[in-house]
């Protein structure tokens, strides 16, 4: 975004696409002319701030896990209030509602977006293309398992699995179960087990 574009018309494109802009694009491109216009922001603040959201990566996230499985009184938190278990830890995410949700050996969680391709951006970095696609939004939740199968996670049948829809206002954040054989691992080893993938769900975190 490195310069303020003309009002958008609805058969306008994006200098890197060819397709017209969708509903949501052409209101993105509205609202930040009319911040810009009225003086509430300027084109370089709006730069920064993309340049920030564009530079986080999954390990904020991996670093919230990783406390989780190490101190239980802070996971009993991050559970009741996953915002505020977060900014325990300096990750701010307000005003963003997260809520944290753990795998067990009976019950396996699995996140999407229905709707568009909402997602925990401030702790996770910038979504993959495969978790806004239509094929994944749909699919997740009328077959999950097959989905799970394509990621190459094989879960037993006792096993449940529950599709978690995440909003505009509402994040979702999986706690993946602690791989055998790191009871010795300290956190900062720990976090390095775990991964994008598995804080969406269709992955297990890494084995050591």
């Amino acid at each position: 975004m490195n310069h303020v574009q003309d009002h958008a018309h609805p058969h306008e494109t994006l200098p890197d696409q060819d397709e017209p802009l969708s509903y949501h694009q052409r209101m993105e491109v509205a609202v930040r002319e009319l911040l810009i216009e009225k003086g509430v922001l300027n084109a370089g603040e709006i730069r920064e701030a993309v340049e920030r959201m564009d530079a986080r990566s999954p390990a904020d996230g991996a670093r919230v896990v990783a406390r989780a499985w190490v101190d239980p009184a802070f996971k009993a938190r991050l559970l009741a209030d996953g915002t505020a278990a977060c900014l325990e830890l300096g990750i701010d995410i307000r005003p963003t509602r997260l809520v944290a949700v753990e795998n067990t050996p009976e019950v396996h969680n699995l996140i999407v977006c229905t709707l568009c391709s909402c997602y925990p951006r401030l702790l996770l970095g910038l979504p993959p293309d495969w978790y806004k696609s239509r094929a994944y939004r749909a699919r997740a939740v009328r077959e999950p398992r097959a989905v799970l199968a394509e990621f190459g996670t094989e879960l037993p049948d006792g096993v449940t699995v529950r599709v978690h829809d995440s909003t505009a206002d509402m994040r979702y954040l999986v706690i993946p179960m602690r791989p055998p054989g790191t009871e010795q691992l300290g956190e900062a080893e720990l976090a390095a087990l775990v991964t994008r993938d598995s804080m969406i769900g269709v992955a297990l975190a890494r084995r050591p």
